[in-house]
């Protein structure tokens, strides 16, 4: 039986994130007073008192760079919060995260253009298996519901 991996932001891109985001715009962090803000670094909430930073970020793009796919309109960019500076990364064996909110799972062809999406009420490895199960997927995200935002990606094996 096949697992899947929830794929926070990859450290080399974070890196590049902290010093200009992907609309080429300077971090700017800030002091979470309250905490809960989803974070791509680490693939958990924030807690109060984290420096965080909410930056623009690229998933499509960054992930054509790497496969020479032409996403064409599909290219997006969104806010994403990271921790102002480097952190440990998500815990072992954390499982999916962001579990109490709306997601939806969104497919990609090897061109990065959308085959479909799927709103979810629990992700597990059933929904990621749906998703993959047309050959012609190769990437999917898994969105907010609510603001349409980028939480995580999972790769063909």
């Amino acid at each position: 039986m096949t697992t899947y991996t929830a794929r926070p932001i990859d450290p080399t891109v974070l890196k590049e994130l902290r010093s200009a985001d992907d609309a080429g715009r300077r971090m700017v962090p800030v002091m979470d007073e309250e905490g809960g803000a989803p974070l791509r670094c680490c693939l958990r909430r924030s807690e109060p008192g984290e420096r965080i930073a909410l930056v623009s970020y690229a998933p499509l793009r960054r992930w054509a760079a790497q496969t020479g796919a032409e996403p064409g309109a599909y290219d997006e960019q969104g806010p994403v919060f990271v921790h102002a500076e480097e952190c440990e990364g998500p815990a072992a064996g954390s499982g999916y995260p962001f579990v109490n909110a709306h997601r939806t799972v969104r497919r990609y062809s090897a061109e990065g253009h959308i085959l479909g999406g799927e709103l979810v009420d629990t992700l597990d490895d059933e929904a990621i298996r749906r998703a993959f199960s047309d050959p012609s997927v190769v990437l999917v995200h898994i969105r907010a519901v609510e603001y349409g935002c980028f939480f995580f990606e999972v790769r063909r094996a």
